[in-house]
């Protein structure tokens, strides 16, 4: 087989699993995990940080510091003796971009070398004597050696490595203690508990500085192919238990231990582990069947080929919580007054609280609070959605018949954007618990709903403002809703946020015929 057709076999399955076109898989609910999964599931966890946004904030406080400590020390001393030259603020920022070059072309931004102690020095303080005696090379060449301050220089330059060697000092005792409370740990499980299970598991151990944290492994076997423990990891359920799994406690990477001629088995799991947002891979350790070298991402000396990589992760995570809470706290500014005055006709218009909570979904799964102006009658409330408003419905005020209409009910949630950090500016709209189309639950009507939950919700999204917003009373609104949020969630960007939340308002304007 040419390994051409291998690989599309895995694009193909991966795509069938995505778009619907392979047999619906079975809905979502609550499964009754086994002891082993519930103890390890139980374990305190925390958030995960990631080790490329480490490394890439270590860059620019390497940048910034060695920057300010030349600029310090040049107008501390040279500027005081004569004038002030650009020159020289050139050549600082030069030189400080050249050490941060040589320091990566050295291999010291990486979370495992930040770990120790005697390689990165060694290696940091070649680099930072290199940058100089390229500087002092350069300068030489073309005949400006006599015009630069030597007592500058060799200030600079141990006054710059004191600087690195106590930064690298605070890194070393920052990781350490990520590495100890598993922030740097990729969880990690494994499908196939199987002789190819057990020979990759011991293949991941036996690698040092790893960070792949090993949980265990699922099977949905009950044979003798089936172990009970892989290279000493247990055996914690079947494969339909993973989802339910990882919705109790933090997992990174599903990584599959199946030969790719059981295109059949891995697309049946697929079906059930896409909607997870992690990353998922097939492991290629013991296939004989060999691709490109291109074509593998490796875990350590293990190759892997991608199936479904989580969205939004690592400077893009960055960049979506910086996008949240400096605009989500500017236009919770600019509303504060528009707030105000609909807190007060909800309060003039009828007994009860301006506010309530409801229970809604969040990222993966989660029950979330999320906040609302209220448009019922307070004796009519319905916390968890179990009926939808339909048009002209008696229980909906004076007043909420306006805000609802024009979402002005919503605003309240810009609190759990800035605040409570549940919430997006942009992404799929959080869809109440009990949200029903007749007497059905979403996700019973819609294949691969629960995949909408692989981001976090937002207060507006690429559904609503293409018209899929409102009341929720045939199977092709609630399909269309998930069809758009899937498109939205593989095609993010900070940009795709922008246009989605500069176009919001016109929408309401516009397309509102289904919001009662």
């Amino acid at each position: 087989m040419e390994p051409i057709n291998a690989r599309s076999m895995i694009n193909a399955a991966a795509t069938a699993a995505m778009d619907g076109t392979a047999d619906r898989p079975p809905v979502e609910r609550r499964r009754r995990l086994t002891a082993a999964a519930l103890a390890v599931a139980s374990q305190k966890v925390g958030r995960a940080y990631s080790p490329i946004v480490i490394a890439g904030a270590v860059r620019l406080v390497d940048f910034v510091m060695l920057s300010l400590i030349g600029m310090a020390l040049y107008f501390g001393y040279v500027v005081r003796l004569g004038v002030f030259h650009w020159e020289y603020a050139a050549a600082i920022l030069a030189m400080t971009a050249t050490a941060v070059i040589c320091f990566q072309a050295a291999d010291i931004y990486d979370v495992d070398v930040f770990r120790g102690q005697l390689r990165q020095m060694t290696r940091m303080v070649s680099s930072w004597a290199f940058v100089f005696l390229l500087f002092i090379g350069a300068s030489f060449l073309v005949k400006l050696g006599s015009e630069i301050s030597r007592l500058w220089l060799t200030a600079f330059f141990f006054v710059g490595l004191a600087a690195l060697v106590t930064e690298r000092l605070i890194l070393r005792s920052l990781v350490r203690d990520w590495a100890r409370q598993g922030r740097l740990d990729r969880r990690t499980i494994v499908v196939g508990a199987d002789q190819n299970g057990e020979t990759l598991v011991k293949a991941l151990k036996v690698q040092e500085d790893s960070d792949i944290h090993m949980l265990g492994v699922f099977d949905d076997r009950n044979d003798d192919r089936a172990m009970d423990t892989c290279g000493g990891t247990p055996k914690l359920g079947k494969v339909d238990d993973i989802v339910e799994f990882a919705r109790r406690t933090r997992v990174d990477l599903v990584l599959f231990a199946l030969p790719i001629s059981a295109e059949t088995r891995i697309l049946e799991m697929l079906k059930k582990l896409w909607v997870l947002p992690v990353d998922i891979r097939l492991s290629a350790h013991t296939n004989k069947l060999r691709f490109r070298p291109r074509s593998y991402s490796y875990l350590g000396e293990v190759p892997t080929l991608d199936v479904f990589e989580a969205p939004i992760t690592d400077w893009d995570l960055v960049m979506k919580w910086l996008f949240d809470h400096v605009v989500g706290f500017l236009i919770l500014l600019a509303a504060l007054p528009v707030m105000g005055l609909v807190g007060l006709a909800i309060k003039l218009d009828s007994p009860g609280p301006v506010l309530f909570r409801q229970k809604r979904f969040g990222f993966n799964n989660e029950r979330i609070d999320v906040f609302k102006f209220r448009s019922l009658y307070h004796h009519q409330a319905d916390p968890t959605a179990a009926k939808v408003v339909t048009k002209d419905d008696p229980r909906v005020t004076r007043v909420g018949r306006f805000i609802r209409k024009t979402s002005l009910d919503e605003l309240p949630q810009l609190f759990n954007v800035v605040f409570k950090n549940n919430l997006s500016l942009v992404g799929p709209r959080p869809h109440a618990v009990q949200g029903k189309l007749q007497s059905r639950l979403f996700d019973e009507a819609v294949d691969g709903y629960f995949a909408r939950h692989r981001v976090k919700p937002g207060i507006t999204g690429w559904a609503q403002i293409n018209g899929w917003r409102g009341e929720v009373d045939t199977d092709e609104k609630i399909q269309k809703r998930v069809e758009f949020d899937l498109y939205y969630i593989e095609n993010w960007s900070v940009l795709f946020d922008l246009f989605i939340l500069l176009k919001t308002p016109i929408a309401l304007m516009t397309k509102n015929e289904n919001a009662y």
